[in-house]
Order: structure tokens, then sequence, then C-alpha cells
């Protein structure tokens, strides 16, 4: 991803990180992950993971999303799209933790404002410094799209409450030092109350079971099972009864802040097919001179403008203040849809060999597949943006 200076989008101080963060990536990140055999695939251990989580705080890249007084560098949220775009627009398979987006500062950053001064020394300033990793417990076999259905319980019990109960396809859980639970504190079936705690995965009764893949291929993704597991009450998070609140909070900053690892995945779906369509020869041409193949790239390079445009112009709002939760779900929703039709013209332009496991390309596709579901799919987007539409008519 080249940049410059005149026609960069965000501020100077974002433009400066960027080339920082490229060349850490380029010169040491990437070495690290070639010397251990690491690819899209196969993922890398617990201990060379926290190694480049330490790295990276050391440069000053991990937390930088945090608020300032936990060492964030203080960026908006539009300078904060054009780095994370840039970052995952390098192609490194270790580009998800140059921030900590599975298991670090981007999970603890809104929940500084409710934890405690013992929750903040325990939990979120070992996050923050690259000493512990930690991932978000939501989902259930019954509470997906309706996060409000959990059926995962906790009891109180004197000073301490216990969680029983199974968590699903958790992001980040392999590695993760401790869980914030997401678990029903109500002791009526047909009333919803949600609560929110910090479990250590050191306390008994908490097990993460990870033995499956995604359709991706990765293996950062498992389950949570509590089982009786006792935990301080002083463990949960702000007010009983405020969990899924506080959870969704930042819904609409966290939705859109998936947009721009989609652009930069997308982006390499297209550069790479740019470059194949100059070097494949068919019928003694590249095939780049056919006009089939110019018309899609024609059309990659179009929408996926047209995404970023988008995504970019919600960051704006965001950043004048604007809750904007219709309009990060248009951005979810055209991203996720968009960066998708774009490998799926990746892998026919690769022909042959964008259906070959182990091609960018190939990896790409199954990967951006994935986003139309993650973080909320694409029908519940619309579901979102469809009532907010309706209400400002009612109004």
């Amino acid at each position: 991803m080249n940049l410059d200076t005149k026609t960069f989008e965000g501020s100077p101080q974002a433009y400066e990180f960027i080339q920082e963060v490229q060349a850490f990536i380029s010169n040491e990140i990437d070495p690290l992950a070639s010397q251990n055999g690491i690819t899209y695939e196969s993922g890398a251990s617990r201990e060379l993971l926290k190694h480049v989580w330490t790295l990276s705080r050391r440069h000053g890249f991990y937390g930088v999303n945090l608020p300032e007084e936990l060492g964030g560098a203080g960026f908006g949220v539009r300078d904060l799209v054009l780095i994370k775009e840039a970052i995952y627009a390098t192609g490194s398979v270790l580009a998800p933790h140059v921030m900590g987006e599975l298991s670090g500062p981007p999970r603890v950053g809104a929940l500084a404002r409710a934890a405690t001064p013992d929750q903040m020394e325990r939990f979120i300033l070992p996050v923050a410094r690259a000493e512990q990793a930690i991932c978000f417990a939501i989902t259930e076999q019954e509470a997906g799209s309706d996060a409000g259905a959990v059926q995962t319980k906790a009891v109180r019990d004197g000073d301490h409450f216990i969680l029983t109960g199974k968590k699903r396809y958790i992001s980040g859980s392999p590695f993760c030092d401790m869980a914030v639970v997401i678990a029903s504190t109500s002791d009526d079936p047909q009333r919803r109350e949600t609560s929110a705690f910090f479990v250590e995965r050191s306390r008994p009764g908490f097990v993460v079971e990870s033995g499956y893949k995604t359709l991706a291929g990765q293996s950062s993704t498992g389950d949570i099972i509590l089982s009786d597991c006792r935990i301080p009450a002083a463990n949960m998070i702000g007010e009983q009864g405020k969990g899924l609140a506080m959870a969704l909070g930042r819904i609409s900053v966290n939705r859109l802040m998936h947009c721009p690892a989609m652009l930069g995945h997308a982006s390499i779906a297209l550069r790479d097919s740019i470059t194949y369509a100059m070097e494949r020869r068919q019928f003694g041409q590249p095939i780049g001179a056919f006009q089939a193949i110019q018309h899609m790239l024609a059309d990659m390079a179009t929408e996926w403008t047209a995404a970023r445009a988008l995504v970019l112009s919600v960051a704006h709002a965001l950043d004048q203040g604007i809750d904007g939760r219709a309009q990060t779900s248009m951005a979810k929703l055209f991203c996720s849809e968009t960066a998708f039709r774009i490998a799926d013209r990746a892998v026919q332009i690769h022909g042959g060999q964008g259906i070959v496991q182990g091609s960018r390309v190939e990896f790409m596709f199954r990967l951006l597949r994935m986003y139309r579901i993650l973080t909320g799919t694409s029908e519940i987007q619309r579901n979102t943006i469809a009532r907010d539409l309706l209400a400002s008519e009612r109004q």
C-alpha cells in the first residue's frame, strides 16, 4: 500500500505512524513469521504471539486505540481506520496481532470506563501492557444474533458468583489468560438480565476447547466451558443487569473497525489479480489484454474504492460525535459483501491457480466469506438500517 501525503485522508501523525508500522512489519514481524513457518492457516504458538505483542508494544503500536491515559495515541476513528487498513494491506500473516485485534487492547478500551481501580490493576493494565491476553465471550448455541438470549448463568453465592454454561466460537480464546463473560443474572426465566464479568482462565471450572478450525482454516477460535466456575463478586464489570448494554455500548465504532480489515484483505486480492493478469499468458498475450479480465479488474477497483469512501465517510461522522448506528451497519454490510465479490473475481481471474489451497487469493476468498457473518450478519445489518429508516420517517 503506497501512501501519498497529498492524497492521504488522515492526519500527518497517522501518516507517519503508518510508515513506521509498515516498516516494523516488513523488518521484524514478517521475518519472524517466516523463520517460524507461520502461514495464514498454520497459526502461531502462544509464546510466539506473546513475543509479537511485546515487540509491538515496545514500538508503540500495540494499544494505539486505547484511551491516552492507558497509553493510546489519541487518534480519531478516521485515523484508526486508515492505520488498520494499512496494517492488513501488508498481507502479513501476523497482521491481526500488531494491534492486538484478537486478544488485546481493542477488547478492553471501552471497559476501562466501567472498571474499578482493582479491576484496572488485575485485568485492564496487564492487557494494555501486552502481559496478558483477553477474549470477549458472548456467543452461545442459542445466542448469536440474539445476544440477549444467553443461557450461561451467574448465580450469587455470598461474596462470589458461580458461572455455568458454554460459550461458542470465541475469537482469541485458545490463547487467552482471561475472558469477559456475559452471563444471565436473572432469577426469572421470563426476564432477561445480563451482567459482565472478568473470569480468569486459571480458575477451576474454566476450560477452553479449541480443536476445530474456521472456514479460513484458522484455529484462533474456540469454546469456553464454565462448570461451577467460582469468581469473586468483585469481578463483575459495572452494574448488575447492564452487561449486554455495556458490551454493545461502542457497537458502532467496533462494527466500523472491522471494515478496514476487509478493505485491506480485498486490496491484496485486487493487487494479486492485477499482477497475475499481467504475467499469465494465453493465446500469445497476457490475459490482462482480454476485455473480460479488464472488466473484472475495473469492477473490483471501482467497488473497492466505493466501499473505502463509505467507511471513511462514516468514520468522519463518528469523529463528529454522531451516533451512526445505521451508518456503521451500512458500512459493514457494503464492505463485507463487496470484499467477498472482489475475492470471488480474484479467484476467477486466477483460474486453476485460484482454486488451489495455499494460493493467497484462495485463502482471501474463504476469509472474506466469513466477514458476511462475523460481527453481525448481513441480514442483521439490514434490519438495523431498516429500523433506522422507518423510525426517522415516523418522527
